[in-house]
C-alpha cells in the first residue's frame, strides 16, 4: 500500500463530519470500513404545505448511498417517536414514488454493532 493510501485511509470521512447522534457515527465508520460512498444528511424533502404552500413539514434521511441510489434513517429512538418517522417516511414515498428509503430500526443498529464488533456509543 503506498504512502498515500495509508494517509487516505488515516483520515475516514465518519471522522470529519459532525453527526446528530452516535449511532449515525457508528454506521458511518461501517460504510468507511467497507469504502461504501456517502453522504450525509444531503437531501430535505418536502412533505406538508400550508394553504399559502409554505412548507409546514419537511423530512431529512440520515445517509445517501450513491452506489444504491438508497437513502437511509437510523432510528433508535423510543417508539412514540419511531411512529412519527414511520408516518414520514410512508408519506416520502408516497409523494417521491422514485426516492429509495430504508429505516434501521433500534434492533437493526444494534445487530449491526453485535455482528460488526462496534463499540456502542449510546451507552
Amino acid at each position: 500500500m503506498s504512502a498515500q493510501a495509508n494517509t487516505a485511509s488515516a483520515a475516514l470521512k465518519s471522522d470529519t463530519v459532525r453527526f446528530a447522534h452516535a449511532s449515525e457515527r457508528q454506521f458511518a465508520r461501517l460504510l468507511d470500513f467497507y469504502q461504501i460512498e456517502w453522504e450525509y444528511e444531503p437531501t430535505s424533502f418536502d412533505l406538508e404545505w400550508d394553504k399559502q404552500e409554505n412548507v409546514t413539514q419537511r423530512f431529512t434521511p440520515d445517509f445517501f448511498l450513491p452506489q444504491y441510489d438508497l437513502y437511509i434513517e437510523i432510528t433508535t429512538l423510543n417508539q412514540k417517536l419511531v411512529t412519527k418517522k414511520n408516518r414520514k417516511v410512508r408519506k416520502l414515498r408516497e409523494l417521491y414514488p422514485g426516492v429509495n428509503c430504508k429505516v434501521f430500526y433500534q434492533r437493526d443498529y444494534l445487530s449491526l454493532v453485535s455482528k460488526y464488533g462496534l463499540e456502542d456509543l449510546e451507552d
